[in-house]
């Protein structure tokens, strides 16, 4: 008996209605036209919405939920959520100025990243902002950038941590990392900030990303806890801050199942009844980035020609890995896997041929789709790419061959 080929999870998050894929309720032709034409990324903020409160129902109130900028940068997205949010996370100089541009309070944004610029360090420093220093270095540069415009510079270690999370996507942690300082350094690190005019304000440690599975993520939580007890007896001044950062994941391909919330958020009850108890002073801080946006967002391009080669299908498109580098593979994948897809507006129609769904770059990368099932396809229709609303657009070389630049829409 032939074994069942796994499927993707159900994208029900969007339904259709005539056969019609629907983005806030609005149908995909009359999304395309409010474009512009294709291609295009829209992002439904009811579903942003919905996950952004489905999780403050499942954390325990005393954690703060912070997004990740670098998920989705879209200026309309982040303003969105910062609304809805604790805080937000950034990584460069200009995701500095859009959370500044929220209207957030500075005191709620994280800087993090290795190789922050001297320029980044000032502009940090002149907003307000909490730096997650990644090295001794940087330390004391932010103490000399904050003598230099006579302000105290609030300052969180980032820690790169003795373990790592079992089964993330990309490992952040553990190990040899260019992230953080190691655990075992924390001690002379704090030392060192202890002798200079900073604001120590706790410790950020981030030990990996993509995870579907609760229980790895729990393992991690309760590792970062530990980790970060007994690093603050280390110091002189009470821990305020502890961004446990997040890793919580999203289904992108067959077999990949969706995280229960469940059992992470009655372990976070748990670890929360310990923090006030060992560490009473301290915020804990969830940073999700693809969690909160991933699932909202579907990248649109369409067919601009059907040809066959040697008895295999290809439906060229007007979009490829220049608007999705994920989706084609050359993000992160080792081994190639398909994003879940749709012609938009055929939903309803049987999947009866097996199909290449290709971009119109000169490049064989160029592969939104391989060996998919899909009703069959003709010109013009509209090609639909799930699980979009997270490392999309801004993760991908638009540029690349000078093609246009693509729309972006917030519905």
């Amino acid at each position: 008996m032939e074994k069942a080929r796994p499927v993707h999870a159900p994208m029900s998050q969007f339904p259709s209605r005539d056969g019609c894929l629907l983005v806030g309720g609005v149908p995909l032709p009359l999304l395309s036209a409010r474009a512009g034409g294709t291609p295009f990324y829209a992002y439904d903020r009811g579903l942003i919405a919905d996950r952004i409160a489905g999780l403050k129902d499942a954390l325990p109130e005393a954690v703060h939920l912070h997004y990740a900028i670098k998920a989705n940068p879209m200026p309309a997205v982040v303003d969105y959520i910062s609304a809805r949010t604790n805080g937000l996370d950034v990584a460069s100089l200009g995701e500095l100025q859009l959370a500044m541009d929220t209207g957030i309070e500075p005191d709620h944004i994280s800087f993090a990243g290795p190789g922050k610029t001297d320029m980044e360090l000032r502009a940090a420093t002149a907003c307000g902002v909490i730096v997650n220093a990644e090295s001794e270095g940087e330390i004391e540069r932010l103490a000399a950038i904050g003598n230099e415009l006579g302000i105290r510079p609030a300052l969180s270690i980032r820690v790169n941590p003795d373990f790592e999370l079992k089964s993330s996507g990309m490992k952040m942690g553990g190990g040899a990392k260019p992230f953080g300082i190691d655990a075992e350094r924390i001690p002379a690190a704090l030392k060192k900030v202890e002798s200079l005019d900073l604001d120590w304000r706790g410790f950020h440690i981030f030990s990996g990303s993509q995870n579907l599975r609760q229980e790895a993520i729990i393992e991690a939580q309760k590792k970062t806890l530990d980790l970060a007890c007994r690093l603050a007896d280390h110091a002189s001044t009470p821990l305020r801050w502890l961004n446990m950062g997040g890793g919580f994941g999203i289904p992108y391909f067959p077999g990949d199942t969706r995280l229960d919330l469940k059992p992470i958020s009655e372990h976070l009850f748990e670890l929360t009844g310990i923090l006030k108890r060992r560490l009473p002073e301290a915020t804990p801080v969830i940073e999700l980035g693809r969690y909160l946006v991933g699932e909202s967002g579907i990248y649109v391009c369409e067919v601009v020609d059907r040809k066959e080669s040697r008895g295999e299908i290809f439906l060229v498109t007007n979009g490829g890995l220049h608007h999705h580098l994920a989706a084609s593979g050359n993000f992160g994948q080792v081994i190639r896997k398909n994003y879940p897809v749709a012609i938009g507006t055929r939903m309803n129609e049987s999947r009866t041929e097996t199909v290449n769904i290709v971009g119109p770059l000169c490049t064989p990368l160029d592969i939104i789709a391989a060996k998919v099932d899909l009703p069959r396809a003709r010109t013009g229709d509209l090609i639909v790419v799930f699980q979009s609303g997270a490392y999309g657009l801004s993760a991908s070389p638009q540029y690349f061959l000078s093609h246009p630049a693509i729309r972006e829409m917030l519905v």
